[in-house]
């Protein structure tokens, strides 16, 4: 009976106040069955992942505090570099109070108002629109393409195109604002991973921009496929795989028969890796641009500096 603690604390992180203002014994805070993960914070086991490590420090946050920068866009399941996936959980400070500063954790402060929060898995964080604000002092141009697209595409009316238009352009003076303004006229609706949002910006950045994304080929007998690039005047379609294409027995089989329709249709197809757009691209894009010259007039395509 002496172990019992308040249902409220039985099975989640709690902070240490919280279980003195439910009158819970410092005796019972010092039993070994409880785990330390934050100086004034107590949890039942080791956190598995990032969310479980953030609701373990949650329990210290005020109510003018949330996860931040690379960590809100973890949470989100936004793509981010290797680099940006630390450990270290990043917290912003909204108003006049100091940024947090605690082993493990990245305080940020910002003034009232800056910053929108919504809630995910109880969890208060940063909003996608201000992630990307946020992170455009940290990432290159490509990488906030990345960020752009994943967070157009998947949150729709809540961070579209236009709002993001709108929040880099009030964010005058802010580090790395010329960056995120460069990435603006680049980001697109519909990609439906990093390697796409790629694939596109290597086809512009060599001089090929007569295509059309997320493209439905239709033929006398109805839908043949949506494809990630397709030039229709030269019937060529391009398709981004991942690893997941190879490893996924039912994937893999659906690209076969996609390949086939495809080819039934009338369309040449080429399927493009992550290493055809980094040491192979010189290569690729000369497959492309056979494709091209072969169906229809050649498009200009020269390999991208490195």
């Amino acid at each position: 009976m002496a172990r019992l603690l308040p249902a409220a604390l039985a099975s989640s992180p709690f902070s240490v106040r919280e279980a003195r203002y439910r009158h819970v014994p410092v005796a019972r805070l010092a039993c070994k069955d409880l785990l330390r993960p934050h100086h004034g914070a107590r949890a039942h086991r080791p956190a598995q992942n990032l969310v479980e490590r953030a609701q373990q420090l949650a329990p210290l946050l005020s109510t003018g505090q949330a996860f931040s920068h690379g960590t809100a866009a973890l949470m989100l399941g936004l793509p981010l570099p290797r680099r940006m996936r630390g450990t270290a959980l990043h917290v912003v400070t909204i108003g006049s109070d100091r940024a947090m500063r605690r082993p493990g954790v990245v305080g940020h402060r910002t003034r009232f108002g800056a910053r929108r929060l919504l809630l995910r898995d109880s969890l208060r964080i940063m909003h996608p629109i201000d992630i990307f604000v946020a992170l455009a002092s940290s990432l290159n141009v490509g990488e906030l393409v990345e960020l752009g697209d994943a967070i157009v595409t998947r949150f729709g009316g809540h961070a579209s195109l236009a709002a993001l238009r709108e929040a880099v352009m009030d964010r005058r003076g802010a580090r790395g604002i010329r960056r995120a303004r460069e990435a603006l006229a680049l980001i697109s609706t519909g990609s439906r991973s990093p390697g796409e949002t790629r694939l596109r910006l290597l086809l512009q950045r060599s001089g090929c921009s007569d295509y059309l994304p997320n493209f439905r080929i239709q033929s006398r007998d109805g839908f043949v496929a949506c494809v990630d690039i397709a030039f229709p005047q030269a019937r060529v379609a391009i398709e981004y795989e991942g690893d997941v294409h190879r490893t996924d027995p039912r994937t893999f089989r659906k690209d076969i028969t996609r390949g086939e329709r495809l080819r039934d249709a009338g369309w040449w197809l080429i399927r493009a890796t992550a290493y055809d757009l980094h040491r192979g691209r010189g290569e690729f894009l000369a497959r492309v641009r056979r494709a091209l010259s072969a169906a229809a007039p050649p498009i200009p395509i020269v390999e991208a500096s490195t």
